[in-house]
């Protein structure tokens, strides 16, 4: 079992930035590749962003590349989500998820554990 809490989620300005945090605990969380996803009101819980248990391999969603950077820290359990150049249409609910296999995760339904999400609001 893993738990997962995440936090920094809040309004921003379009053009600006916010840095979201996952903090894990439970199993080890270097056993764990971690994913952030996203959902808006109305729609499907969709892909942002993956590391793998080292950290060295990330992958992003076209619409978030070059503005978002995932990383993570194993001696904290903790994921990061640094977001820049923030736009309206971030607008979401953040989520974290946490899946055990040793392979690119990008679907939300083969993600074992998740977080309870972190509202962003982004104003235009």
């Amino acid at each position: 079992q893993v738990q997962m809490v995440e936090s920094g989620g809040g309004l921003a300005q379009t053009g600006g930035s916010l840095r979201l945090s996952c903090a894990a605990s439970g199993r080890s969380f270097s056993n764990y590749g971690m994913g952030w996803f996203r959902q808006a009101p109305g729609k499907e819980r969709e892909f942002v962003a993956y590391i793998n248990r080292s950290g060295g391999s990330t992958y992003y969603a076209d619409s978030v590349r070059g503005r978002f950077t995932i990383s993570r820290d194993n001696a904290k359990n903790t994921v990061y989500l640094q977001m820049n150049s923030l736009k309206p249409e971030d607008t979401a609910v953040y989520y974290c998820g946490a899946n055990s296999r040793r392979v690119l995760i990008t679907q939300a339904a083969q993600y074992e554990y998740w977080g309870q999400g972190t509202q962003v609001t982004v104003s235009s």
